[in-house]
């Protein structure tokens, strides 16, 4: 692996990681909602998703992705679909206090599924990949050269949210950001649903 092609691969990784949009609003949520290790949850989460995805560029299913109208079109409506579930969600929150018996916090377990859901019906994600790794892997690139180019992406993307998460969950900020969460969550929700908004308006054109 060419020292000068990993670190072009680092800068461009690290980039699309800090890229604001509804992974950055889906962990911030978890992190406020349930704290340092359920943010923390779903940044890993995150980062297995795009680990999943750099593999998939390199074995060449994520090009059958982008190369195939219908499927990327329906993973485009799922993950529309999802996201607007998501906002939803938000939308419908309610102080903990105003539920009996219900809980505030949906747990590890969501923040794991909803972190790496959030990648996997992203299609743009393959077509992220395709772009950068069609520059940098070619007939001649070892397959652990390969492997090294999707375990950085993955790394990168999963310690950049995990930063995320630990920021945002610092005992001085946490306790008077979670004071407000209902309304935290519902302005996600709103994120979210303009999110998936877009989404849907770039699939019909």
């Amino acid at each position: 692996m060419n020292l000068a092609t990993w670190l072009a691969v680092v800068s461009i990784c690290a980039l699309g990681a800090m890229s604001p949009g509804p992974s950055l609003a889906v962990v911030l949520r978890q992190t406020l909602v349930g704290g340092r290790w359920q943010g923390s949850a779903a940044a890993l989460a995150h980062g297995l998703g795009i680990g999943c995805y750099a593999l998939a560029c390199i074995s060449g299913l994520a090009f059958l992705v982008t190369t195939s109208p219908v499927l990327f079109t329906a993973m485009q409506w799922g993950g529309a679909a999802y996201l607007a579930w998501l906002g939803i969600k938000g939308l419908s929150a309610k102080p903990s206090g105003q539920t009996p018996g219900a809980s505030a916090n949906p747990g590890r377990g969501s923040a794991l599924r909803e972190g790496f859901l959030v990648v996997f019906l992203n299609p743009k994600i393959a077509v992220f990949f395709i772009a950068l790794f069609s520059q940098v892997i070619g007939p001649d690139t070892s397959l652990a050269a390969r492997l090294g180019y999707a375990a950085t992406a993955m790394t990168i993307d999963a310690l950049w949210y995990l930063l995320v998460a630990w920021a945002f969950s610092r005992p001085a900020w946490l306790p008077r950001l979670q004071a407000q969460s209902v309304w935290l969550e519902r302005l996600f929700g709103i994120i979210l649903l303009a999110l998936a908004a877009r989404l849907v308006w770039q699939t019909l054109n």
